[in-house]
C-alpha cells in the first residue's frame, strides 16, 4: 500500500499544475511545501482564498465557474473602485464572491488523515472532512464556513448602489483578513502536530519540566554522600590505630625472646653471681 501511495504522490507532484494561475499561491506556499515534504502528505489541490466577480449567462439560474467570465479576481483585499468597473463590464448576472481557504491532501493511512483533519478543526476550518474513495485514496479536505455571494446585476443591469458596493468590499476585506489569521493559525498548529508525532514515533521521553527539577531529592543525596564520606574515614583512622598499636606491641616482643614469662630481677642477680 505505500508503494502505491509513493507512486501516486510522485505522478502528482510531477504534473503541471491546471489551475487558472498555474502556480500554488503565495500565502501558502509555505503550508503546501511542508505537507508535500512529509512522507505521509501530498497535496492535489489548494487555494489561499479569492474575492472574486463573475459573469454568467443570463438564463442561468445558477452561477457556475467554468461556463462564465471571470471580472475580477485578488487573492488580497481589494478597492471598492475595483469591483465598481468590473461589475460595468457585466453582460449577464454578476456575482460578487469571497471564497475561502482550501486545500486538499492525500494521506498514507487513515491515522495521518485523522491528524491533519484535527488540526484543520482546531484551526477554524470547520467545513473539513475526510474521504475514502474505492481504490483507497485517503483525501482530507481543509475548508471553512466563512464565504460570501452576493448578486449584483441582472442581465447587465446594476441592482445596487455604488454604496452597497463599498459595504460589501468592506465585509469581503474583513472576511479576507480572518482568512490570514487562519492560514497562519493552521501552519503553526500543523508543525506542532507533525513534530509530536515524530517524537512519538521515535519514542524519545518529555524532558523533565522545571518543578519536577526542583522536586528531586538532589541535595539530600549530597548529604548523604557527605556523610558517608565522613564515617569512611573515620573507620579509617581507628584501623590504622589500632594497626599502629599493634605494631608497638610487636615491637615490644621483638626486643625479648617472644616469651611472657621472662626472668625476674632476682634470677638475673643469682646468675651474675
Amino acid at each position: 500500500m505505500d508503494q502505491t501511495f509513493f507512486q501516486w504522490k510522485r505522478q502528482c507532484l510531477s504534473r503541471l499544475d491546471l489551475s487558472k494561475k498555474a502556480s500554488v499561491d503565495e500565502h501558502i506556499e509555505h503550508v503546501v511545501s511542508l505537507l508535500n515534504s512529509c512522507e505521509q502528505y501530498f497535496t492535489t489541490s489548494s487555494c489561499s482564498g479569492r474575492i472574486i466577480l463573475i459573469d454568467g449567462a443570463p438564463e442561468r439560474s445558477d452561477v457556475q465557474k467554468q461556463n462564465c467570465v471571470w471580472l475580477f479576481v485578488s487573492h488580497k483585499k481589494c478597492e471598492r473602485d475595483d469591483v465598481v468597473c468590473a461589475v460595468a463590464r457585466s453582460s449577464g448576472e454578476a456575482v460578487l464572491k469571497f471564497e475561502p481557504f482550501v486545500l486538499h491532501a492525500q494521506c498514507r493511512r487513515l491515522d495521518d488523515a485523522q491528524l491533519l483533519h484535527s488540526v484543520a478543526i482546531n484551526s477554524g476550518f470547520r467545513n473539513s472532512g475526510l474521504t475514502v474513495s474505492k481504490t483507497g485514496k485517503i483525501i482530507t479536505a481543509v475548508r471553512s464556513t466563512h464565504g460570501l455571494e452576493v448578486p449584483l446585476s441582472h442581465e447587465g443591469k446594476l441592482l445596487v448602489e455604488h454604496e452597497y458596493i463599498s459595504f460589501l468590499t468592506q465585509i469581503a476585506n474583513q472576511k479576507m483578513e480572518e482568512n490570514h489569521r487562519r492560514i497562519h493559525r493552521f501552519y503553526q498548529n500543523l508543525q506542532t502536530a507533525l513534530s509530536t508525532e515524530k517524537l512519538k514515533k521515535l519514542q524519545i521521553p518529555d524532558p523533565p519540566s522545571s518543578q519536577e527539577l526542583l522536586d528531586s531529592p538532589c541535595r539530600p543525596e549530597t548529604e548523604n554522600g557527605e556523610a558517608d564520606e565522613k564515617e569512611d574515614k573515620i573507620k579509617t583512622s581507628v584501623y590504622k590505630r589500632r594497626r599502629k598499636r599493634q605494631h608497638h606491641h610487636q615491637t615490644d616482643c621483638c626486643h625479648g625472646d617472644g616469651s611472657s614469662n621472662g626472668p625476674e630481677p632476682e634470677d638475673c642477680l643469682d646468675l651474675v653471681t
